[in-house]
This record gives structure tokens, C-alpha cells and sequence, in this order.
């Protein structure tokens, strides 16, 4: 049934769903990538189209920002609407000199110092998974498309990473040897949401800004020349 932040019926989406953080971006998505896609829910102007994908049903919504928003509709859609994946498709920083603008990252694990697990779930918990099973999906449909991938660990933060005042003394907080490659601000509640109620969940980013570049992506950039990551999620998909 219809939520306080969703007004899709029943039926109306998919048990898949790729899960960008912007609406336009979710719009995009829609237009661009599915057949016979419909908007099921616009509250707060937080889209959600349900379509076709090479002949599968596919649901495409956005998480708005922050773990917050993230982790009110994603558990929405594992436990209201029955989704069973949730694949995220975002936007990150870089915190490794190898990586340039628009690579594409997979998650592997995911560190927050915050406490959304322990005002979720009373669980002082601050590392969380990608699901295995997802990720090894994404793979092995990267290799097929010819998409380059880069697995590492993620950085989970309360606050956009380019406005910490001290980032020096944010990284020397970080625990040893976790060493991540990105830092976004979804990842941790979706996963652990994910975990907490038994469903999959993974994340793939694409580099939009880096320590180690001077120049950053735009915001129409942001919301169309993500392409290649999209795709990849999509078809990925197919094989869920």
C-alpha cells in the first residue's frame, strides 16, 4: 500500500530497482533507457517510474541525499513494496590518485562513523557489505560489455566530503588500513538496511570530483553523462 513518501500501488514496482540519488537524474533514466515506463510516484518530487528493460520490468527511483533519505525509502521499498534488490547508482568522490572523473566504482565495503545503525537497529555498527552475489553479477556483465569497473572500500559521510572543515583530521579518524578508494553519503544505510531486513543491495558510483583534480563535474553532467554506469546497471539487472 502507499507511504507517507510513496504513492505507488500495489504491483507497481518492480522487484528490482536502480535507485539514483536525483530525481531529474531518475527522470533521465526513464526516458532514456526503458519502454513503456510510467511515473507511479512524484511525493516530495522524489520520482519513481516503473517499465521495460529488454523485456523485463524495471523500477527506477531516487534516493534524494544523505543516509537519511536513503534509508526511508529504501526500507519503504524492501518492506512495503516487496523490492528485493536495490542496486544504487551514484555519484562519488575520489580518494585515490588513480582514479579520474566518470570511473566507475563498485562498492565492496562501505565505513560510516555515523549512527544510523544504532537508532535503527540498536547495533553499534559502522562497516556493512555489498551484497556478494550482486557485485559478482556486475562483474562478470562488465567484462561482457567491456566497462571498466574498480572494486574498493567507501567512505559513507553525514556531510558533502568537499565542505568538512578539517579533512585531515576527518581521514585520521578513518580506521587503519581500510584505505578507500571513494566517499559518497547513501551507501551505509542502503546496505545496511538491506542486511537488517534480509535483501540485496550494491552500489555503483561514477567519479564526479577527486582531492587529487582540480576540475569537477557539472550539474548537467552530473544528471546526463553517467551512461556507461547506467547501462551497466541495467543490464546487470537483467541477470537478477
Amino acid at each position: 500500500m502507499p507511504t507517507p513518501h510513496n504513492s505507488a500501488n500495489p504491483g507497481e514496482i518492480a522487484k528490482t530497482v536502480i535507485m539514483p540519488g536525483d530525481p531529474l537524474r531518475s527522470k533521465y533514466i526513464a526516458e532514456n533507457f526503458l519502454d513503456d515506463y510510467k511515473l507511479v510516484s512524484e511525493v516530495r518530487n522524489i520520482y519513481a517510474y516503473t517499465g521495460s528493460y529488454k523485456g523485463k520490468q524495471i523500477s527506477i527511483m531516487a534516493s534524494g541525499m544523505g543516509m537519511p533519505s536513503m534509508g526511508i525509502y529504501c526500507y519503504e521499498l524492501y518492506k512495503q513494496y516487496n523490492v528485493e534488490n536495490i542496486i544504487r547508482v551514484g555519484s562519488c568522490g575520489s580518494y585515490t590518485p588513480g582514479l579520474n572523473l566518470f570511473d566507475i566504482v563498485l562498492s565492496t565495503t562501505v565505513y560510516s562513523e555515523g549512527n544510523y545503525a544504532l537508532t535503527f537497529n540498536n547495533e553499534d555498527c559502522h562497516f556493512v557489505e555489498s551484497n556478494s552475489e550482486l557485485n559478482n553479477i556486475i562483474l562478470n556483465k562488465s567484462k561482457e560489455l567491456n566497462i571498466d569497473v574498480i572494486s574498493g572500500n567507501t567512505l559513507c559521510t553525514d556531510c558533502f566530503d568537499l565542505y568538512i572543515r578539517d579533512i585531515d583530521k576527518f581521514m585520521d579518524r578513518i580506521p587503519k588500513n581500510f584505505n578507500p578508494l571513494t566517499a559518497e553519503m547513501e551507501a551505509f544505510s542502503l546496505l545496511y538496511t538491506a542486511k537488517v531486513l534480509n535483501k540485496k543491495a550494491c552500489c555503483l558510483m561514477s567519479v564526479v570530483d577527486s582531492k587529487y583534480i582540480d576540475n569537477i563535474v557539472t550539474i548537467e553532467e552530473r544528471q546526463t553523462a553517467l551512461d556507461n554506469m547506467i547501462k551497466l546497471a541495467l543490464e546487470s539487472a537483467l541477470d537478477i
